[in-house]
């Protein structure tokens, strides 16, 4: 053979050179073709570097043009050719051509951008949340998607909140700007859209509220006309919060609506990519997209493909391709060239940490509330007890209501039991129970994460229709209570620590204390008592010496009911000097009248 007249050869390929006919995108026939004449060329033994443009996926003067400062529109165009340089390296590769992407922007260091944290963050964000926080500025700023897949209890909603208070801000910071250099043209705010599980609309509203107040958030709840009426008002609020069967009920309302940011949470939600809400999360118009899940993979590659073609579409090639080249050879042929190149692949756009990974001291405790809204059928009849109760309250002199305690007691608790489930009230009730299916959701998320529940609720009652509910998600558990028997008791604490049971139902009088659960890392308290310390107390079955994870709290608070303000009560009375909902702890009796009618007034 004979030898070559260049030992080096640089080689300019366009962007659009790479979209073969299409004019825009990649086309993958088009770009192996390349690919398959390279390697020919580099199997003469002639060193090849290739410099790739952008052009077939972003150009940055029609962007300027559009209003996007010039800088940031060129740089993003830079990620344009990073992205076909990245899917030529991967067909170099297959044919056996060892090739290294070089590029401007260090992927891997994204993250160590010096996006600015809101003032009112700085002293809530650990630092691995203020990291992925810049990571998602970064990845928005770059014109790409991405998904957080941080692992359960390390903040994903707390990152994302801090995100969307960051575009609040900039939305402002341009409009004082285009007010100094006298321009008439308003900056329009950022609208953004959070899709998530119907158990936790509530839930994002509640904590954007105590985090980020100034974002005005909408629900998209009602009956399909009300839902209708509200979305017309979409521009005047900065967060829009829906859920995957709404979207899916209303997604013809979507059409003509754009939105800066979209979010789906609990994006295993759309791990199949033929069904109505992975097309209805697809169909929206938004700038960028992310996806939030602590279980990216749960069972099949086939699912990271369809969050991806929701972030990206066309990234990770058609799903036939996909399916031929990555997931049948590392699944059935344990491939790892095609592990590698998958990795390679997503690497940039994923950002997971692991509790391990990011809480190396004493293991934390994380705790968070977590709303749900009760049944129609359900709130009908707490809102009957809770009108009943408050009116004999109202009628009662303050001699009466110190008689009549005993009485009173015993309606708080009808209260409370009707937020867990009417049925332990009424037994021929049907109308199910917001509380316990978001309770499922939870369990079922832990254990798709690989970790272990303790689930503590002081009715034994309510144990009882858990533990049919568990029977039938054939979700296996123990269970301790009053009835356990001492040596009983011993025998299944070492069970749970040592096997792969995933929950423990325990009652709250007689698992609070004296047990060592160290286990589980998630503990779940289904129904909020009045003594906070009692709770704490079962909370450290987990979190104690001998943890070697973050202990995740969930506090599980039926909205708009007494558990609500009982919490909001404890919140506001901790500071106090009478200690009365103190870590102490309290109990129902030390309750005035006042405080026991504000607790029951909506």
């Amino acid at each position: 053979m004979a030898e070559p007249k260049y030992k080096r050869v640089l080689i300019k390929l366009s962007g659009e050179a790479l979209a073969g006919e299409r004019g825009v995108g990649i086309d993958l026939p088009t770009v192996q073709a390349m690919a398959k004449e390279i390697a020919e060329v580099a199997d003469s033994g002639i060193q090849i570097a290739l410099v790739i443009g952008g052009g077939n996926l972003w150009r940055g003067e029609p962007a300027a043009e559009a209003g996007m400062d010039r800088v940031q529109a060129d740089y993003t165009g830079m990620l344009g050719t990073t992205m076909n340089a990245l899917v030529m390296a991967d067909s170099l590769k297959q044919l056996g051509v060892d090739t290294r992407v070089q590029t401007a922007i260090d992927m891997k260091s994204v993250a160590d951008s010096d996006y600015e944290v809101p003032d009112a963050m700085k002293p809530i964000l650990r630092d691995y949340q203020k990291t992925g926080y810049r990571w998602l500025c970064t990845i928005a700023q770059l014109g790409f998607g991405g998904i957080l897949a941080d692992d359960m209890g390390l903040g994903k909603t707390l990152q994302i909140i801090t995100l969307l208070e960051h575009a609040r801000l900039e939305a402002i910071s341009k409009t004082v700007d285009l007010t100094e250099t006298a321009s008439h043209t308003a900056c329009p705010p950022p609208v953004s859209l959070i899709v998530c599980p119907s158990s936790l609309v509530y839930n994002w509203d509640s904590e954007i509220e105590h985090f980020a107040p100034n974002l005005k958030t909408l629900l998209i709840t009602g009956t399909a006309q009300e839902r209708q009426e509200l979305l017309t008002h979409y521009a005047d609020y900065d967060v829009l919060i829906t859920s995957y069967d709404m979207l899916k009920r209303d997604i013809s309302s979507y059409d003509n609506l754009h939105f800066h940011y979209q979010i789906i949470d609990e994006a295993q939600y759309i791990k199949n990519h033929r069904t109505q809400a992975a097309r209805s999360v697809c169909s929206i118009h938004s700038v960028t997209r992310f996806a939030l899940t602590g279980t990216p993979i749960e069972n099949r590659l086939s699912e990271l493909w369809s969050i991806f073609e929701y972030l990206m579409p066309g990234f990770l090639y058609p799903y036939a391709y996909f399916r031929s080249e990555l997931e049948q050879p590392i699944v059935e042929n344990k491939d790892q060239i095609a592990a590698t190149r998958l990795q390679q692949l997503v690497r940039p756009f994923i950002m997971r940490r692991l509790k391990t990974d990011v809480l190396k001291e004493l293991p934390d405790k994380l705790e968070h509330a977590v709303y749900a809204q009760m049944t129609d059928e359900q709130n009908k009849l707490y809102t009957a007890n809770a009108l009943k109760l408050q009116k004999d309250l109202e009628q009662q002199s303050d001699s009466m209501f110190k008689t009549s305690k005993i009485q009173i007691l015993a309606e708080l608790t009808t209260l409370r039991q009707l937020c867990c489930d009417p049925s332990l009230i009424y037994q021929n009730y049907h109308g199910g129970s917001a509380k316990l299916d978001t309770c499922i959701q939870l369990i079922e998320n832990a254990m798709a994460g690989g970790h272990k529940i303790l689930l503590f609720s002081q009715f034994t009652s309510m144990l009882d229709v858990i533990e049919r509910r568990l029977k039938t998600e054939h979700i296996l558990y123990y269970r301790l209570d009053g009835s356990t028997k001492s040596e009983q008791r011993t025998r299944l604490v070492n069970a749970f620590n040592e096997n792969k049971i995933p929950v423990f139902l325990i009652s709250l009088k007689a698992g609070g204390t004296g047990l060592n659960l160290t286990g589980a890392d998630i503990v779940i308290h289904y129904d909020p008592w009045w003594n906070a310390a009692a709770q704490n107390q079962a909370t450290d079955r987990a979190h104690r010496i001998g943890q070697t994870h973050t202990v995740t709290v969930y506090k599980l608070i039926a909205r708009h009911t007494i558990e609500e303000k009982i919490l909001k009560l404890q919140e506001n009375k901790k500071a106090l000097s009478d200690q009365i909902l103190s870590e102490e702890g309290v109990t129902a009796s030390q309750l005035t009248k006042e405080e026991l009618l504000q607790i029951l007034q909506n």
